[in-house]
């Protein structure tokens, strides 16, 4: 199977793949390449896939919607992150949230900055009536 996870503005990975493991609110469930197509919501989790030579991989997911139909499997999700080893995904995980962290706290000084003018501005208005 083609397995291709996407996020809004980033191919986070595409490879051939003979099983993937995800997770949607029923619970755990594996694809394999024979399987009928389907369309299922998946929660916040790691899904996990076997290359064909048999290595594992892993992307951390945030809620998406993957789609199975033939041999090609969609995966899209709001955010995501691949790994070779689960020791790796976390390190990068954590990374990308430490990084999201600071750019919000950049974002919410950005935007105070944005309040205190615009009531500043208002302010001033008043003084002309």
């Amino acid at each position: 199977m083609e397995l291709q996870v996407l996020a809004p503005f980033e191919e986070i990975l595409r490879a051939d793949v003979v099983k993937v493991l995800a997770e949607s609110q029923s619970g755990y469930f594996a694809l394999l390449p024979h399987h009928a197509d389907l369309v299922s919501t998946l929660v916040p989790g790691i899904l996990s896939y076997e290359y064909l030579d048999g290595r594992d991989g892993f992307v951390a997911v945030d809620e998406g919607l993957l789609l199975k139909r033939g041999s090609q499997l969609m995966v899209t999700v709001r955010q995501g992150v691949a790994g070779g080893s689960l020791e790796t995904l976390q390190k990068t995980v954590v990374e990308k949230f430490q990084a999201l962290d600071v750019r919000e706290e950049q974002a919410r000084a950005v935007l105070a900055r944005l309040e205190a003018s615009f009531v500043h501005g208002l302010a001033g208005l008043g003084e002309w009536g």
